[in-house]
């Protein structure tokens, strides 16, 4: 499924053209009134899945919480919370949300913002499967039984998944197994049905999109408009997707991993020698303008929040760029955020697993009218 060797880039040409047609025959065709929404479901990212080998994590891992132990007790939060109900208070304050005091039920999906690995699973001398994706799905893919998640999982990469090079020769070996791993998840084919399908999926730079009822999602990997380590920007298709999909002015929600936080925008400080957020060099992970390229690439279309990951700490609820932006504290940390959206409203309740097993405890809320 793939696109590999000398006939890659005709093959990228031929697909390219297909997705443009196709994108074309959806815009012109008249679209019905858009569907009901009332779709919950959870947001998480930054697993840092940090397994090498049979011996043990990567270096530091243990030292930092990167541990299997921890993603468990993540995973048993993500489980446990659709049988509890949506907080009327957090931290001895009203919670604000519209969802107050009612069950939320079982989420339609996990969506995850990046970094599934530590290093894409790299550290070995020879190209091999990596372990630190395995020690993922292990835990990330849908199953039964207390080690997996019990809901679907669309999958979305991080700098740590995609910026590893592999040994000589084989450079791309693991940026390419983690952008296989999304591909064999989500595209469909006339061949292949693959475990979470999704409505639109970008063979190039492996951004998608799907709805649940009216409202339209849309998963852009590190960044919209990425072309770091081969990448292919994904703006053009970004653009039409929208334009085929939510010109009607239902609500957008995307995902990606980079966000407006002080970390995802620092520069290089030539004064302190070190990335900051108060040097004026070149930008660490996405510049200024490219910010803006996704501002404007998004402009005109009803996106009512942007969900992120990147900065491991601090769950923040902030905006910028006339955005809503939300990013929970790192998974291996235990945070997620629990999302509904209706109709009438977008209610956001974020989470950290607590140290029992399936113990939930919300930490900062956020609520927003939608008419």
């Amino acid at each position: 499924m793939r696109r590999s060797g000398s006939d890659g880039i005709s093959r990228r040409s031929f697909v390219a053209g297909l997705a443009g047609l196709g994108a074309a025959l959806a815009a012109s065709r008249s679209r019905a009134a858009v569907p009901a929404i009332d779709a919950t479901f959870l947001f998480s990212n930054d697993i840092h899945a940090c397994l090498v080998s049979i011996e043990g994590l990567a270096p530091n891992c243990a030292a930092e919480g990167k541990t299997d132990a921890n993603l468990l007790r993540h995973v048993a939060a993500l489980n446990a919370v659709h049988a509890m109900r949506w907080p009327e208070t957090v931290a001895g304050k009203p919670s604000g949300l519209a969802s107050a005091g009612r069950e939320i039920g079982k989420p339609l999906g996990l969506v995850l913002g990046g970094d599934l690995t530590d290093d894409g699973g790299g550290q070995v001398r020879q190209p091999r499967e990596g372990r630190q994706l395995q020690q993922f799905s292990s835990r990330y893919q849908e199953g039964a039984g207390p080690d997996h998640v019990h809901m679907p999982v669309y999958v979305g990469l991080g700098n740590h998944d995609l910026d590893q090079d592999g040994p000589p020769p084989h450079v791309d070996w693991y940026r390419r197994e983690l952008r296989d791993y999304v591909e064999f998840n989500h595209r469909q084919s006339v061949f292949y049905k693959p475990p979470v399908p999704v409505t639109n999926y970008d063979p190039l730079s492996d951004c998608y999109s799907w709805d649940w009822g009216g409202l339209h999602l849309v998963q852009l990997q590190r960044f919209g408009g990425d072309e770091t380590k081969g990448a292919v920007n994904a703006l053009p298709w970004l653009k039409q997707d929208l334009a085929s999909y939510a010109a009607d002015g239902r609500p957008v929600i995307l995902f990606q991993h980079y966000g407006w936080d002080a970390f995802s925008t620092e520069v290089w400080d030539a004064k302190a020698r070190t990335f900051d957020d108060e040097g004026d060099g070149a930008p660490h992970w996405w510049s200024i303008p490219q910010r803006q390229a996704l501002l404007d690439t998004v402009k005109g279309s009803n996106v009512i929040g942007l969900f992120h990951g990147h900065q491991h700490e601090t769950a923040m609820i902030y905006r910028q760029g006339g955005l809503d932006l939300i990013k929970p504290k790192a998974a291996y940390m235990g945070g997620f955020g629990v999302v509904r959206v209706t109709d009438g409203f977008m209610d956001v309740a974020l989470a950290e697993a607590g140290q029992s097993h399936g113990e939930v405890v919300f930490t900062d809320t956020f609520s927003k009218r939608l008419s």
